[in-house]
Parts: C-alpha cells; sequence; structure tokens
C-alpha cells in the first residue's frame, strides 16, 4: 500500500467532518484498525480500498496517489482547456512545455480568484509580488545564458539580481504568512478572518470544474519534485 492512502483517508474523513469513531462504524471496522490505517501502522487488502472510495465516493487511484484527480482521470493535455494568451501551437508541438504552461495558469486563476472573494490589496500584492518575482528569475536565467543578450536590459547588477530578488521573494512569503495570521508588517494590516478561504478537495473540484485538475495535478507534481 502506498504511503499516500493513509494520508488520503485521513483527509477525506476530515473534509467530511466525520470523526474517526463513525466513519470506522460506516466501513464496518473497529475505530482502532481505521486509526491504524490512517496512520500508515497497518496495511488494508484490496476490498477495503474499494470500500473507501465507495464510501467518499472517489476513485481507487485517487486514494493510492496514483491520481490527483478525485475521479481518478489520468492528466491529459488535450483535456485541459486553453489559455487565453499566445498561441501554444508556437511550442512547435513540443508536450511538456504546454502542459506545464496550463497547469500553473489554470493553478493561478484558482487562486487568484480567492483573492477577489477576500478582497485585501495587502495580501494580493505581496502574493503577486512573490510570484512576479519567481517568473522575472527565471526569466532573467534565460536571457542571461546567451552572453549576446545585453545585461543592460536589467537595472539591478548581474552579480546581486539572484541574492536580492530571492531576499525580495522570502519577505513577501513572511508577509503573506504574518497577513494570513493576522499580524500586522510594517506595511500590511493582517487580515481578522480567512473564513472565506475554508475549501476541501471536493469543493475545489465543484467549484473549478474546468482548473480544478489542474491545480490538484500541480500540487502532486511539486510535491514530487520535492520528495524526491
Amino acid at each position: 500500500m502506498t504511503s499516500d492512502f493513509n494520508r488520503m483517508i485521513t483527509l477525506l474523513r476530515k473534509e467530511r467532518g466525520i470523526t474517526q469513531k463513525q466513519a470506522a462504524a460506516d466501513l464496518g471496522v473497529s475505530q482502532a484498525l481505521l486509526s491504524h490505517y490512517e496512520k500508515g501502522i497497518r496495511e488494508c487488502g484490496l476490498e477495503f480500498v474499494v470500500r473507501v472510495a465507495d464510501y467518499y465516493n472517489v476513485s481507487c487511484d485517487y486514494l493510492l496517489g496514483r491520481s490527483a484527480d478525485r475521479n481518478g482521470l489520468t492528466l491529459n493535455i488535450e483535456d485541459l482547456p486553453e489559455t487565453e494568451t499566445r498561441n501554444d501551437s508556437k511550442f512547435r508541438g513540443s508536450v511538456l512545455p504546454v502542459m506545464n504552461k496550463k497547469l500553473i495558469l489554470h493553478s493561478l486563476s484558482v487562486l487568484y480568484d480567492k483573492l477577489v472573494v477576500c478582497a485585501d490589496k495587502g495580501l494580493v500584492t505581496e502574493i503577486s509580488n512573490y510570484l512576479m518575482i519567481a517568473v522575472y528569475k527565471m526569466f532573467r536565467l534565460i536571457y542571461s545564458s546567451n552572453s549576446k543578450n545585453a545585461d543592460s536590459m536589467f537595472r539591478l547588477p548581474k552579480g546581486i539580481s539572484n541574492g536580492y530578488s530571492t531576499a525580495a521573494m522570502l519577505r513577501a512569503e513572511a508577509n503573506v504568512e504574518a497577513i494570513l495570521a493576522g499580524e500586522s508588517t510594517e506595511t500590511r494590516s493582517g487580515m481578522k478572518d480567512t473564513a472565506m478561504f475554508a475549501m476541501t478537495t471536493e469543493s475545489i473540484s465543484k467549484e473549478y470544474p474546468v482548473y480544478s485538475t489542474s491545480l490538484l495535478n500541480l500540487i502532486k507534481l511539486c510535491e514530487d519534485n520535492i520528495l524526491e
């Protein structure tokens, strides 16, 4: 059994607001056994996996971490909606950049939709600063890799650009954490309520039927890269 299984059955139970005792009774096992399954202490059989999948109305592949989609769909570039930017055919048939571009843009659509709901200018500014600097850093690395490109395109000297931009990203990230925790920074006020950010994998899938697949796959891919 994969390590994702215990994480997913715990997540689904908590998202539903079900106690471990209630879930165990509904699934026909003892609370102690379900606790062992959720902690990864014991492995269950295939029959129990199917029972859990039916109980939470998700696929077995989703429970086992084989798919980021609750229905077990495999990510396919043709299934992702087109973006509203530059024609992807310009990538000359290369699948990877088109796929990753869509994952990022669709995920940003969900992120910024949530930011519109909260209407906190400080939070929007800091998150935007972080993301823009990340794009700036990667673009500058590509641009500067060719010695024929003029460094004068940028105001920051090459020698300090990476360090300064990394520091600015860390500052923006720290400000975001503080704002969301209700703490004020030097220039931003903390949020008093983050109730508008309440969400589950199920609510995300229902609220964003077009973009949720991209977001959930982006999360999975990022954590795969971090843990490898």
